[in-house]
């Protein structure tokens, strides 16, 4: 009877060492030595794992050092520029405390002690969350490289995200930014993004091609983004959802209107010499604003957060809501919007009195 590919003896050698064969397909021997029979057993299982799966022999010595440049290669294309650099942050910082393991010998008490490491080094766990994200991803395609057998960072103890309360400011408050920007040149930046729940990047990167004011609409066809090395650049918007068509309340085609007045070039939101703007700008600018109408301080960002809930909350269902935002799935709306559920769920129990009055 044929012996199967990957079978082989073990035996004890004269000089106290343990030696396992393993046949390979072409008929030749592979020779695993180790310190005692355990030890060798449990190579030879890997060996014959790999033989299994096809693995290259010196994929075993590729180091967590190495795979991330081919991992990362591979993943340049299907990453926004900005997602790319986290990766490569997130990577690095595994990189320079495990650098040297092979990826097929880390475990998950190496990748814990990582973990505790950085957070002793002052990082936040919000940052080593993340960094455990990213690492777990490439290491579950390693495994479906045949680099490794297992995915260890799905055995270890991930820090907790600190609850981050979601901010906005309501209805009135978003109406005294306003009514106090009326005489800036910020004025209509704030209502387009107090109303319309543009990010940042997309108002900033927005054209007067993109803009029907006569029928209403804008066209989100790409944002305006800082990358490392290039400087500001425009790019796709961030997903399939996010290249939209927005309808535009009346307040903000009166300042649409008001500002294709005021601004020449193509942009519509240009610096003071129509070139791209600097979102750090417009950071700046939001702080003044808040602090000259006597509002709390709330990134721009949160605006955009400020439409949604100021939407919800009148009763808008939220899968309007979830495609005017852009996002991917209602799940995500609602998730994101979680804190303003109770209330929803009064209403609903309000309605179905009424129905059933």
């Amino acid at each position: 009877m044929a012996r199967r590919h990957g079978s082989g003896g073990v035996r004890r050698r004269s000089d106290g060492r343990w030696e396992g064969q393993l046949r390979l397909a072409d008929g030749s021997r592979k020779f695993i030595y180790a310190r005692n029979r355990r030890e060798l057993i449990t190579r030879l299982q890997e060996e014959r794992w790999r033989l299994a799966s096809g693995m290259p022999v010196r994929a075993r010595r590729l180091t967590l050092a190495d795979y991330p440049t081919q991992w990362l290669e591979v993943m340049r294309s299907r990453l926004r520029a900005t997602t790319f650099a986290g990766y490569e942050l997130c990577l690095g910082r595994a990189v320079r405390r495990l650098g040297s393991v092979p990826i097929a010998r880390l475990t998950a008490q190496l990748i814990q002690a990582c973990y505790a490491g950085l957070l002793a080094d002052g990082l936040s766990p919000r940052t080593v969350f993340h960094t455990h994200a990213v690492l777990q991803r490439a290491l579950a395609q390693a495994r479906r490289w045949g680099l490794t057998s297992s995915i260890p960072t799905e055995l270890v103890s991930v820090p907790r995200l600190p609850y981050r309360e979601m901010r906005a400011l309501s209805k009135a408050q978003l109406e005294v930014l306003f009514e106090t920007s009326l005489e800036t040149r910020w004025y209509p930046l704030w209502v387009l993004l107090g109303t319309t729940g543009l990010r940042i990047g997309e108002a900033l990167g927005l054209k007067w091609s993109d803009v029907d004011l006569l029928a209403g609409r804008l066209q989100v066809q790409r944002a305006l983004q800082r990358q490392r090395g290039r400087g500001l650049v425009f790019v796709e918007p961030k997903s399939v959802t996010s290249r939209r068509c927005v309808k535009l309340p009346r307040l903000a085609i009166a300042v649409l209107r008001l500002q294709r007045l005021r601004v020449d070039g193509e942009l519509v939101f240009p610096n003071r010499h129509g070139e791209p703007m600097e979102p750090g700008t417009v950071s700046d600018a939001l702080k003044v604003a808040l602090d000259r109408a006597g509002l709390p301080r709330i990134r721009v960002h949160d605006l955009r957060h400020t439409t949604a809930t100021v939407l919800l909350e009148a009763g808008v269902h939220p899968k309007l809501v979830q495609y005017l935002l852009g996002h991917s799935t209602v799940a995500l709306t609602l998730n994101t919007y979680s804190h303003i559920t109770p209330g929803l769920s009064r209403e609903a129990v309000r309605t179905m009195d009424r129905v059933f009055g």
